[in-house]
């Protein structure tokens, strides 16, 4: 199952984060350029990858549901993290963010080897660095070990969500549509609404921002190297 060991390295990256984190709390502009650099890359992975296999569907009305469903799991995300604090509640935010990108990353293998393998890439440098944040948050309610245990269980719910994705193959072209639909919709507020968000609330300068396009013509050369 190609999508199971793929999922295997943003898990592994998650738990390099906690441990890197644990040892050294990086920079603040390091942390910003980096989120601008796979919020590129994943914005690249969604617009060359799954945008295309949802226009060609052929179901406009599964591109509905799929993609309104998507907008509103994650907008519904956000309000319950708005609304819950605390580090239970960032725990359960942050592992139900994980467990859709591993479900994302299930559903891309579904439209492709190439589009899982891109898309791996991407959700790997984005939770390399949810990892350093959510350590550091956690290092202040707990001592640092038990910091980077939790961060390191929550990883185990990337492979677990694109284990849940492997089903969906086995549904018609409609169905597999009206998934990728919201897929890409979640990739879309990954990017939009936490990772640049996020790395605009540190130091900013035009390097820093350039990472993001630096990102997304990484990714374009990689496709067409794999091509």
């Amino acid at each position: 199952m190609a999508a199971l060991k793929f999922s295997l390295i943003p898990m592994i990256a998650i738990m390099i984060g906690a441990l890197v984190a644990g040892w050294r709390t990086p920079g603040e502009k390091l942390v910003s350029a980096m989120q601008h650099l796979a919020a590129g890359v994943v914005f690249a992975a969604a617009a060359t990858e799954i945008l295309p296999l949802v226009k060609h569907g052929g179901s406009p009305t599964a591109t509905l549901i799929g993609g309104a469903l998507g907008v509103a799991v994650m907008l519904g995300l956000k309000a319950a993290e708005s609304r819950w604090e605390g580090p239970v509640a960032l725990l359960a935010a942050i592992g139900l963010d994980l467990a859709i990108d591993g479900l994302v990353l299930g559903l891309a293998f579904i439209a492709g080897e190439k589009a899982g393998t891109l898309l791996a890439v991407a959700l790997t440098l984005e939770v390399l660095f949810l990892a350093l944040t959510l350590t550091n948050d956690l290092a202040g309610r707990y001592r640092k070990a038990k910091a980077i245990g939790l961060t390191c269980a929550l990883a185990l719910l990337v492979p677990i969500g694109a284990l849940v994705a492997q089903p969906v193959a086995l549904l018609s072209p409609v169905w597999i549509t009206g998934f990728l639909s919201f897929g890409l919709m979640a990739l879309l507020y990954l990017v939009t609404e936490e990772l640049l968000v996020e790395a605009h609330e540190k130091p900013d300068s035009p390097l820093i921002s350039a990472m993001f396009f630096v990102g997304f013509l990484a990714l374009l050369l990689i496709e067409e190297i794999m091509a």
